[in-house]
This record gives C-alpha cells, sequence and structure tokens, in this order.
C-alpha cells in the first residue's frame, strides 16, 4: 500500500478518505504519517517551497559577517564602547567629576587634601568639608584658583561653584547623657 492509495475523490489531498470514510482502523499508523508527510510536501510546492533545501535569503536582510571595511560587530576597544555610552545616557559630566574627587590629592594638592575632602556634586555644585573653621575660611578664598584647576581636569563649566563648609559640629543625640526619643518635656532649650 502506498501513500498515493489514500487518495479519495480527484481534487482531494491525499490521506483524506483514509480519515473520512471510517476504515482508517485497517490502515497502520506508519502510513497514516506518511501520508500527512505527503500533503505537507504537496502544500510546500503549491506555495513554491522545496521542502528540504536550504532557506532562501531576502536580499534585503542584513548580512550576518562583516566584510573588508569596519563594521558594529567587529571587536572594539572597551575605552571607545565605555565612551559611547557615557555620552548616549548624558552622565560624561558626572563621571568626570567622579574621577576629580577619586584623585583630589593630585588634583588640589597635599595641603588641601589632607584638612579638606570633598562630599558631594550635584547640580554643578561641588560641596567639599574642612577639618577646621580657618580651612574653611582659607579654602573659601581659594575659589577661584580651586574652580580654574578643576575646569583644567574636567572641563570648563561642569563645576560652576564650590561651596565650602567647616566642620560638622557634636550632635546633641549622643552621649551618656541624651535622652532616647529626642527631647524630654520638660526641656525648653532651643
Amino acid at each position: 500500500m502506498r501513500p498515493d492509495d489514500f487518495s479519495g475523490v480527484a481534487g482531494e489531498e491525499p490521506g483524506a478518505a483514509a480519515v473520512t470514510d471510517g476504515s482508517s482502523a485497517d490502515v497502520p499508523p506508519a502510513e497514516i504519517a506518511r501520508a500527512a508527510l505527503n500533503r505537507a510536501k504537496a502544500a510546500a510546492r503549491a506555495r513554491g517551497l522545496r521542502p528540504g533545501s536550504p532557506a532562501r535569503r531576502s536580499p534585503l536582510a542584513e548580512p550576518r559577517r562583516s566584510g573588508a571595511g569596519p563594521s558594529a560587530r567587529d571587536p572594539q576597544m572597551l575605552s571607545d564602547v565605555v565612551g559611547r555610552l557615557l555620552r548616549d545616557k548624558g552622565w560624561r559630566e558626572e563621571v568626570s567629576v567622579g574621577g576629580v574627587i577619586g584623585r583630589w590629592r593630585e588634583v588640589v594638592g597635599d595641603d588641601i587634601a589632607d584638612h579638606c575632602t570633598p562630599e558631594t556634586f550635584t547640580d554643578k555644585v561641588l560641596v567639599v568639608r574642612a577639618s577646621s573653621t580657618a580651612w574653611a575660611t582659607q579654602v573659601r578664598l581659594l575659589t577661584s584658583t580651586l574652580l580654574r584647576r578643576l575646569a583644567e581636569e574636567v572641563g570648563e563649566g561642569v563645576v560652576e561653584e564650590v561651596k565650602v563648609l567647616g566642620p560638622a559640629g557634636p550632635g546633641f543625640g549622643r552621649g551618656p547623657r541624651s535622652v532616647r526619643g529626642g527631647r524630654g518635656p520638660r526641656d525648653t532649650w532651643g
């Protein structure tokens, strides 16, 4: 018995009569599967496909391999990729200021770095904390020099203002005689 033997009426697909006339109990499952495969191949040929041959590629599809010239798929230097990422995300200024904060001692010198540390950088304002009020006054007098040095390191206009804070005083919430939960009910100081 061949798969073509399952064809019923003219115009029907092969194997259609075997399923519809109720006599499929006599036909082995392998023959039914072979008939279904033949129907699928015939349908593919009708659509212009050739089963078993490699798929044709569209001429508009992007080639998978790069040619002789440079391509975006070629290996690239990490510094170029990171630089492009920083530029695309708009992080270049923050990262350059972060680099200056990391190299603070090299940028401002040992004397200032020993007594003054950077705290934050937001909205083009660099906040610096000094170890004493005398050093805070000294760094405030050197603000223009410090801004010029920062412009050399990170670029013009990245840091527009340097805010110098004095030393942080002792907090009143600590110590052996502090009250938990804040001030007490009869405390009128402050």
